[in-house]
């Protein structure tokens, strides 16, 4: 498994690759090197990005059109999306990345290339401190064959430019030149069991707890909201569960037969039943443990555990709700507020 411009395999990239692979691709990177179990897989760097958008900013100026729309009019930007989709779907990959992404794709699946895969955006600014894009580009879960992950890929590329993009970098004044987009491509996890992992209360912002939320099948369940999951708060230090909330679960995202997913009724044996025994929420406490130790603060963890048993992460993000209330002040407040005040009168005698 060789790395080069277009492809980067987790073994060989960091968060400090941010830029080419994105904040999705650096995470599993990291991770990768931390030695804790992730799903196996590569980033399509922002390099092949830049090389098939080139031609498409010569002809049509995208960056500075948007650039151009007023965050409010989501008429005009919805009309620019549409324009700017329709252009990503017309025009040919370059041929160095096609034979690039085909190659790693055999490696990652075997000769006959039927593991099913996931193909994952991964923006160069998403989960950064500073801004999250997060959930604003597309995933497709479940993709089969090397020609339906090109098609994902470049799906991934134009999502880059979607309504919800286009209006979260124009509210928030992020310049677009610069801005580009990596797609993870990595095995997909048979998942028993999955959610979402905080180490510290996203409640409360305690730091001496975990919270863990889970449902049967697939995340995409719970990311989408469709379900309520089981939740859980238990101590970093002890284990000890303190909150243990078991839902109706009569929702679940499972593998579709010809590729993708599907919504299924969840049987009625595991409707109540918890989605999540207590010696795996002690072995993700730990896994949790061990992340936010190696990236030296608090984190958003999205995980999985196979058929098998095996506690996979999907992905590792730093926690920026109670983060951000950490932060101190700009200016430090002086003992007495109106000492300013008497400074300035005194000033004037």
């Amino acid at each position: 498994m060789h790395s080069n411009p277009n492809i980067s395999w987790f073994a060989d990239i960091s968060l400090a690759d941010r830029i080419t692979v994105g904040g999705k691709g650096g995470s599993l990177g990291e991770l990768t090197n931390a030695n804790i179990a992730v799903p196996p897989g590569f980033v399509i760097t922002t390099h092949s990005f830049e090389s098939f958008f080139d031609k498409l900013e010569k002809e049509h100026s995208i960056r500075s059109r948007v650039q151009q729309l007023q965050p409010d009019d989501l008429t005009e930007i919805q009309h620019f999306s549409e324009f700017v989709r329709t252009q990503f779907e017309k025009a040919p990959l370059p041929a160095d990345v096609r034979a690039d992404v085909a190659e790693a794709h055999a490696e990652l699946c075997g000769p006959v290339c039927d593991l099913p895969i996931a193909v994952r955006s991964s923006a160069t600014a998403e989960d950064s401190e500073q801004a999250s894009f997060a959930g604003l580009q597309d995933t497709y879960l479940w993709v089969k064959g090397s020609e339906a992950t090109l098609k994902c890929v470049r799906s991934c590329w134009a999502s880059l430019y979607s309504v919800a993009s286009i209006s979260y970098r124009r509210k928030n004044g992020i310049p677009e030149e610069g801005v580009a987009i990596a797609v993870v491509v990595q095995k997909m996890v048979d998942a028993r069991t999955a959610g979402v992992m905080f180490t510290r209360s996203p409640l409360t912002g305690d730091r001496s707890v975990v919270t863990i939320e889970a449902t049967w099948g697939l995340g995409s369940a719970l990311v989408s909201g469709e379900v309520t999951p089981d939740r859980f708060v238990i101590a970093k230090i002890t284990s000890e569960i303190s909150v243990r909330e078991i839902s109706d679960k009569h929702r679940q995202h499972v593998p579709a037969e010809r590729g993708g997913i599907e919504e299924t009724e969840t049987p009625e044996e595991l409707r109540h039943a918890p989605s999540i025994n207590d010696v795996e929420l002690k072995a993700l406490v730990e896994i949790g443990r061990k992340v936010e130790r190696h990236y030296g603060k608090a984190q958003d963890i999205e995980w999985a555990i196979d058929r098998g048993g095996e506690i996979l992460l999907l992905q590792s993000r730093p926690e920026t709700v109670w983060s951000s209330k950490d932060k101190p002040p700009v200016a430090k407040p002086t003992e007495n507020p109106l000492l300013h005040v008497m400074n300035i009168f005194g000033g004037q005698r």
